[in-house]
């Protein structure tokens, strides 16, 4: 538990584009690993990851950004209930992967990062 207080520590003390810009970092990750069965543990642990990302992040979001990251929070519960049959079967890996694509877009444009 002492773990991921230090991770959020860390992740709040940086502006919250930033925090934003690494939460679109993880789903790319997880899209980026998609191609490659063995890596069901790494995803598990960039959904939940993120997870705890949204949580901390939402709150300081304004209100339309914050209702589509509690969106994008339900999709990888939802995802992590069945990834370990999901992620053994290459079409569904595949779909979940350009869908973390999708969603890694969605929220960088929403950090404003990419108006810098």
């Amino acid at each position: 538990m002492n773990n991921i207080n230090e991770k959020r520590e860390r992740y709040m003390r940086d502006s919250l584009s930033v925090r934003l810009g690494g939460l679109a970092a993880n789903l790319a990750r997880v899209s980026s690993i998609s191609n490659n069965a063995s890596n069901l543990e790494a995803a598990l642990g960039l959904m939940e990851e993120s997870k705890y990302f949204i949580e901390w992040t939402a709150g300081e979001s304004q209100i339309e950004t914050a209702t589509a990251l509690v969106d994008v929070q339900r999709k990888l519960a939802k995802w992590q209930r069945t990834l370990n049959a999901d992620w053994k079967i290459d079409e569904r890996r595949a779909e979940i992967g350009i869908e973390a694509k999708q969603l890694s877009n969605f929220v960088l444009q929403r950090s404003g990062l990419l108006e810098r």
